[in-house]
Formats: C-alpha cells, sequence, structure tokens
C-alpha cells in the first residue's frame, strides 16, 4: 500500500456509551467517507469500537452499526479491562492490518477535523503525531488545575510526558509493532509512546463539549492513572521518601540536643508537648514512606502474576 493512501484504523474505547454511540457513528462515518472520496486514505479503512465491559446496550449498538457498514467493527472485552487496556486490545488487533492507526475517546471530545492534520504529519514520516489540547475551557476548574499540577509533578519527577496530551494520538505500523514488546500489565501509554524514540509530530485542536451522557472518568480513576503514572515511569519518590527518613532523623537529633541541653541546665519540662511532637513527627514519615513503597509493592505484585490485560469476548 503507498504511504500516500494509508490503510488507516479509527480505533475508539467505549464503555456504557449507548447514548453516545448514535452519534460517534455517524459523525466517524462522514469523516472515513470523506477521507477515501478525498484520496487521503484507502478505501480499505475501517473503524475499530472496542467495547469495555459495557454493562448498558453499546455492544449490540456496535453489532447494529456493523450490519449496516462493514467498515464499522468491533471487539467486546469480556470484563472492565479499563481504558489504557482497551485501547492496546485496540491497537494490537489492528496491529498488521493497516499503516497507521487513531485513537481516540468515543465522545468525541477530541477534534475530528484535527485528523486530517495528523494524517499530513504521517506522510511526511512523523511515526507518532500527539493531540495536544490549547484549549480545556470544557474542563471544570477543579480538572484543569489538577492536570497542570499532574503534569508539573512528572516533569520534576523527570518523566517525559506532553502536557496537554491524553491519548488521542496516530501510531504508526512500527510503533505498533514496537509498542507490542512492551509487557507491562499496568499500562500508561501516555508515557510508554515518547519513550519510544521515533520521530515525532502534535497537532493542536481546541477540547469539545460532551455531546450526551457523562464523563466515565472518575476522580478515583484519574487518581489511579496519575500513580500509575509515577510510578511505573519514575523512582523519584522512592528516594525521596528515603531523603524524608533522613531529613526527620536529623531533626529528631536536634530535638534531642535541644532536650539534653535544657536539662543541663537544670531545666525540667514537666509536659510531654515536645516529646509527642517529635513522636507524631516520625511517625508520620514512616507512614508516608510506607505508603510509596506499598505502591511500589503493589505494582511489582501486579506485574510478577502476568495475568492477560484483556479477555476478548466477541468480536465482528
Amino acid at each position: 500500500m503507498s504511504k500516500n493512501k494509508p490503510k488507516i484504523a479509527i480505533i475508539l474505547p467505549c464503555y456504557n456509551e449507548e447514548k453516545m454511540l448514535p452519534i460517534t457513528f455517524v459523525k466517524i462515518h462522514e469523516l472515513l467517507d470523506s477521507l477515501k472520496r478525498d484520496e487521503v486514505i484507502s478505501q480499505e479503512s475501517f473503524a475499530l469500537f472496542v467495547d469495555d465491559g459495557s454493562t448498558d446496550k453499546t455492544w449490540e449498538l456496535i453489532l447494529l452499526y456493523h450490519s449496516k457498514d462493514e467498515n464499522c467493527r468491533g471487539i467486546k472485552l469480556a470484563a472492565n479491562a479499563g481504558h489504557q487496556n482497551a485501547l492496546m486490545a485496540g491497537m494490537m488487533k489492528v496491529k498488521g492490518l493497516v499503516e497507521c492507526c487513531i485513537t481516540m475517546d468515543a465522545d468525541l471530545q477530541d477534534d475530528l477535523s484535527a485528523i486530517p492534520v495528523m494524517l499530513a504529519h504521517y506522510s511526511q514520516k512523523s511515526e507518532i503525531v500527539y493531540g495536544v489540547r490549547c484549549d480545556r475551557s470544557t474542563d471544570s476548574y477543579f480538572k484543569h488545575k489538577t492536570a497542570a499540577m499532574f503534569y508539573s509533578l512528572m516533569k520534576a519527577l523527570g518523566v517525559n510526558l506532553l502536557p496537554n496530551h491524553a491519548d488521542f494520538r496516530l501510531v504508526g505500523s512500527n510503533a505498533l509493532e514496537n509498542l507490542s514488546s512492551f509487557r507491562e500489565y499496568n499500562l500508561f501509554l501516555r508515557g510508554i509512546f515518547p519513550s519510544m524514540g521515533f520521530k515525532t509530530a502534535t497537532v493542536e485542536y481546541a477540547q469539545l463539549p460532551r455531546l450526551a451522557s457523562e464523563t466515565k472518568y472518575s476522580l478515583r480513576k484519574m487518581l489511579t492513572l496519575a500513580t500509575r503514572g509515577v510510578t511505573m515511569f519514575s523512582p523519584a519518590p522512592l528516594r525521596l521518601s528515603g531523603l524524608l527518613s533522613i531529613f526527620v532523623f536529623i531533626a529528631a537529633l536536634i530535638q534531642a540536643g535541644m532536650v539534653i541541653i535544657d536539662y543541663s541546665k537544670g531545666i525540667t519540662v514537666p509536659g510531654w508537648a515536645s516529646l509527642m511532637v517529635i513522636i507524631l513527627f516520625i511517625g508520620s514519615a514512616q507512614l508516608f514512606c510506607n505508603f510509596v513503597m506499598g505502591e511500589y509493592i503493589a505494582m511489582i505484585f501486579s506485574e510478577v502474576k502476568a495475568r492477560p490485560r484483556y479477555i476478548i469476548e466477541e468480536e465482528t
């Protein structure tokens, strides 16, 4: 196949999106038809919807639209494997079938008009093209601020992340092939792709409002993803906990020295305030260090079991 007209797959993970899918199907169908008509992509290009263990009629809708359009394909995961694993399932399913794939969320908050620009960068030999949000006005104040704090933290910890990039990206076949060699169970794709070293490009877009239903990315899921990003790509928290322990030890020595000096001067302390302060200080530092180490041990525990990331129950 010519790189001027690549065969592509648009991969859309879905979790309980029955309200949104009728809109998404139409928009994706129109986009593919337009790109094929303009001879930007191959006529064999298609969309792949990944049902991430939905409990509503998401899979039934995928089957319905597949019966109407063979370029609408789907795979159904047996259980909710999580957003990152659903993306991985889709990418591994199309590996070897297409020249590049584009991943995006089914809520269409990622601007479809950015896709032709991504394909233009791909035609200029960029193996990975990142969609970067230049306007997050549709986010809540809390989400906007916590996202900024997360990217600042990751930068401070030395993790190579692209700020304001979620999972809207184009991935070439070479990158897809190499992605299959990453065996970790706890995936953090936003950290994996920049670590590959391929030629990349960025496309800026304004995040769009959600057209139907509600976001499935709860605060708990965002915190889980953030923790995974830190523990899977940076040992800095472990080193930080060690430094904190040294700091607490020095503070305890200083406090002990002050008590000894006061005692030598005949100053007695009838209360226990100073003792309690230092005990609480040391105790809190120990608990913090245990928490950090516990997170890493939990990640190691899930990795060494080497269970499958997902199980495909059915596919069109």
